[in-house]
């Protein structure tokens, strides 16, 4: 895998998910409740932390867990909640050595249907069902993972010429449109809400 990737909008940052499965599912996982760019720049700041050019399952996996939360936690942080990101990021990569020997392009390598591929994503730790359709999407859109129906099992994601998650982004200007998406999307959230009461 050898992909040129714009999510953390750092050189350094997203030469790493451009080459490493594993950092671009820890990435992905790290993404929610902070931005977009620090949840994917996590990944390097991590792999730098330990003193290495790339993630490993089995390193990870088998980390002292404090420990691992304290590299997290260590300013500036990889994430808002850098404990239970760090215990997240753990139970991920030993699943990984579980089910796939660390190997995280193994997840999706030969999955035979889009569907199949979702069923392997949603079935790692912290990957629920639209964190899994968005990396489904992701791979398909930027790395050229494209089994079967993966833009079904996708769903809205894997529509062509969207701007709805990161699996669409790939410069600043397309970083702002899927902004945008997201802001039209909570405020439609919040007036269906208000319009209940």
């Amino acid at each position: 895998m050898e992909t040129t990737l714009r999510l953390a909008q750092q050189p350094e940052a997203d030469e790493l998910l451009g080459r490493s499965p594993l950092a671009l599912l820890v990435g992905m996982l790290l993404d929610q409740q902070v931005p977009m760019e620090w949840a994917f720049s996590g990944p390097r700041t991590i792999a730098t932390r330990l003193g290495r050019d790339d993630l490993d399952a089995h390193e990870i996996a088998s980390y002292d867990p404090d420990a691992f939360a304290a590299l997290l936690a260590a300013k500036p942080a990889v994430h808002r909640y850098p404990g239970s990101m760090a215990k997240r990021v753990q139970q991920l990569c030993q699943y990984l050595v579980e089910h796939y020997d660390g190997d995280a392009e193994a997840v999706w390598r030969d999955a035979a249907t889009g569907k199949e591929l979702l069923d392997r994503l949603k079935a790692l730790p912290g990957y629920g069902e639209q964190k899994a359709r968005i990396f489904l999407s992701l791979l398909g859109k930027r790395i050229g993972v494209r089994p079967d129906g993966w833009r079904e099992a996708a769903g809205a994601y894997g529509e062509e010429g969207s701007y709805r998650s990161v699996a669409d982004i790939t410069g600043p200007e397309s970083l702002d449109k899927v902004r945008a998406h997201k802001q039209e999307m909570k405020a439609a959230a919040k007036a269906a809400a208000a319009a209940k009461k």
